[in-house]
C-alpha cells in the first residue's frame, strides 16, 4: 500500500543546515529638524553624540538653529561633522528622523514613505489623525517612553523623572521667596530655625529624586503612597529612615496642614489619581507651595490647572500652584544630554545589526519601543485609547 505524503521524495531527504548570514553594518542617515512644539527646548543628540555617530560612518543632517535653545550652536554641530541646512523639507526627507516631540501632521506630510521616526509619543496630547497619517506613509515609529532597558525599566522615562524630581524642589525653593505671596523662607535647615517641611505624594522615581534633593537641603520629608513595596524601596535607596505612610485622609491632611511644600508625583494607568481634594488645599498654610509634577497625566491635586513656562504659577486658596507639564524642558541642556545618552547607543546598535529590521529582532527592548511598524499599529494601549485596530509586533517580527 502506498503512503500518500504532501512532500516530494527530494523534500523528505535530510537537508543541509542553513546558517544565519553574517550581519552587515548599515549606514544611517539621520535628520534632526528644529522643534516646533510650544515650549519645547530640547534636542535629541548633543554635538558629542553626533561626533560619535559620524566617526562610525553615519550621516547627520541638522536644521539650522535646532540646538540653540539647549545652548548648542550650529558651529558645534558642524565641527562634530553634522551637515547644517536651512531647508526643513530636506531634513525631513532623511530616511531616519529624530525628534523630541512627536512630528506634527504637516511634518509627516513632508516625510518620505517608509521613514523611521524616533520621538516621544505623548499619548494624552495625540489625535487619531496622527496614527492614520503614519499608516498612509507606512512609517515605522519608535517612542522613547516605550523603549525598555536590559533590566526591564524604561530608561527615557526614568531619566526625565530624575530631572523633574530634582527640579520640583529647586522650583519650590524659588517660589517660597516670592515677593508678593511667598513666605520669604529659605529652603533648608538653619541652626535654631525649624526646617522646611515637605510632603511628597507618590514613591516612584520623581519622588525619590525630590526626597533626595529636599533631604540634601536639610528639609524634613514625608512620603505618602499606597504601595508599601514602593515605600520600602524608597527608604532603602535613600539610605535613611524618613516618614512614610499609606494614603489615609486623616494623616495626609495633618501633614498638609503643617507643610511648606507639597509635591505631586503620582502616576496612574490612564490618569493620575486625585489624592488631595480642594478642601485639603484650603487647610494648607497661606503661602505654601504645590508643585504638581503629575499634571501631564491630569494632576493629583484637585485644584491643579495646566500652566506654561511663561506664566508657571497661579494662587488658589492662598496656596501657590506650579503646574507646568514639561518641567525637564526648563533644564533643556541637562535634559538633552540625558536623552542623547539613551538614544545614541541604540542608534549605534541599530547600525551594527544592519538596520532597524534586524535590530528589533535581536533587541526586545527596542522592539517594545515600536508603536507603528510600516504603518501598522502595534501598540495595544494606543489601539484601545483611540479605538483603532492593532497587530501584535511579535506576530509580525520574530
Amino acid at each position: 500500500m502506498s503512503i500518500y505524503s504532501p512532500f516530494s521524495k527530494s523534500q523528505l531527504l535530510p537537508q543541509e543546515e542553513k546558517l544565519e548570514v553574517a550581519r552587515h553594518k548599515s549606514e544611517l542617515f539621520i535628520g534632526i529638524p528644529k522643534e516646533t512644539s510650544y515650549q519645547e527646548r530640547r534636542i535629541c543628540l548633543t554635538p558629542d553624540a553626533v561626533s560619535s555617530l559620524v566617526s562610525h560612518g553615519h550621516r547627520v543632517m541638522l536644521e539650522a538653529g535646532a540646538g540653540e535653545c539647549s545652548s548648542y550652536s550650529d558651529k558645534e554641530y558642524s565641527d562634530a561633522g553634522a551637515e547644517i541646512t536651512q531647508d526643513t523639507k530636506k531634513v525631513l526627507g532623511c530616511p531616519m528622523i529624530l525628534k523630541v516631540e512627536p512630528p506634527t501632521l504637516a511634518e509627516l506630510e513632508m516625510m518620505n514613505p517608509q521613514t523611521i521616526v524616533i520621538s516621544a509619543i505623548q499619548l494624552k496630547t495625540q489625535k487619531k489623525e496622527y496614527f492614520e497619517a503614519l499608516a498612509t506613509k507606512r512609517i515605522t515609529a519608535l517612542a522613547f517612553e516605550f523603549i525598555k532597558d536590559e533590566d526591564g525599566s524604561y530608561p527615557a522615562v526614568k531619566s526625565l523623572s530624575e530631572i523633574a524630581g530634582t527640579a520640583s524642589v529647586l522650583i519650590a525653593s524659588e517660589l517660597m521667596i516670592g515677593e508678593n505671596i511667598g513666605k520669604g523662607l529659605l529652603f533648608g535647615n538653619i541652626t535654631g530655625v525649624p526646617p522646611t517641611k515637605v510632603v511628597i505624594i507618590g514613591a516612584g522615581t520623581v519622588a525619590e529624586y525630590a526626597a533626595r534633593t529636599a533631604l540634601g537641603l536639610g528639609a524634613t520629608v514625608k512620603v505618602f503612597d499606597n504601595s508599601i513595596t514602593k515605600l520600602r524601596r524608597l527608604q532603602n535607596t535613600l539610605n535613611q529612615r524618613i516618614f512614610t505612610s499609606t494614603i489615609q485622609e486623616k494623616s495626609l491632611l495633618k501633614a498638609l496642614r503643617r507643610c511648606d511644600v507639597a509635591i505631586g508625583a503620582m502616576k496612574g494607568k490612564n490618569r493620575a489619581p486625585i489624592v488631595v481634594t480642594e478642601t485639603m488645599v484650603e487647610h494648607m498654610k497661606k503661602g505654601a507651595v504645590i508643585v504638581d509634577v503629575s499634571i501631564d497625566t491630569g494632576g493629583c491635586f484637585e485644584t491643579s490647572e495646566v500652566t506654561t513656562h511663561e506664566k508657571p504659577t497661579f494662587i488658589k486658596n492662598g496656596v501657590i500652584h506650579y503646574c507646568v507639564p514639561n518641567i525637564p524642558s526648563r533644564y533643556s541642556k541637562t535634559a538633552s544630554m540625558s536623552i542623547s545618552n539613551i538614544i545614541s547607543p541604540f542608534l549605534l546598535h541599530i547600525a551594527d545589526d544592519g538596520g532597524i529590521e534586524t535590530a528589533i529582532r535581536c533587541n526586545r527592548g527596542l522592539k517594545h519601543g515600536i508603536y507603528s511598524y510600516h504603518g501598522v499599529l502595534t501598540n495595544k494601549a494606543i489601539a484601545d485609547w483611540f479605538n483603532l485596530e492593532y497587530r501584535d509586533i511579535n506576530l509580525i517580527v520574530f
